[in-house]
C-alpha cells in the first residue's frame, strides 16, 4: 500500500471515530453517566472511602483477596506421577503438556495411562 493510500485509509478511519465521539458527546445516557460517577467520586472522596471499600460493604462476602487486587490467581497445580508398567520409567508433572506422557496416551490410550497414576 502506498503512503498516500495508507494517510486516506488512516484519515477516514480518524473522521469516522470523531463523528463516533461526537454522537456519544450529544448522548443523554453518557451525560447521565459521567454526572453520576463524578458525584460518587466526590462523595467517596467527603467521606474517605474507596471503590474497594464500599465494593466490600455492599458485598460482605467478596473474596478477600479480590478485595485487595489479587484477580485470577488459583492455587498451584498438584503434582502428578505416572510409572508406565512396561518399562519402569517415570514421569512427574503438574499439568497434561508432557511431552513422555503424550506419547505414552497416543501408544496406550489415555484410560490406560490415567490407570498409571501413583
Amino acid at each position: 500500500m502506498s503512503k498516500l493510500a495508507e494517510f486516506k485509509a488512516l484519515e477516514a478511519q480518524l473522521a469516522e471515530q470523531l463523528a463516533q465521539l461526537d454522537a456519544l458527546k450529544n448522548d443523554d445516557g453518557l451525560k447521565k453517566e459521567i454526572e453520576f460517577e463524578s458525584k460518587l467520586r466526590a462523595l467517596l472522596a467527603e467521606y474517605g472511602f474507596s471503590l474497594r471499600e464500599v465494593k466490600l460493604i455492599l458485598d460482605p462476602h467478596a473474596r478477600a483477596d479480590r478485595a485487595t487486587g489479587a484477580v485470577g490467581q488459583r492455587k498451584e497445580r498438584q503434582l502428578k506421577v505416572y510409572i508406565n508398567p512396561n518399562n519402569g520409567e517415570r514421569v512427574e508433572t503438574k499439568g497434561g503438556n508432557h511431552k513422555v506422557l503424550k506419547a505414552w496416551k497416543e501408544q496406550f490410550g489415555a484410560k490406560e495411562v490415567e490407570s498409571w497414576l501413583q
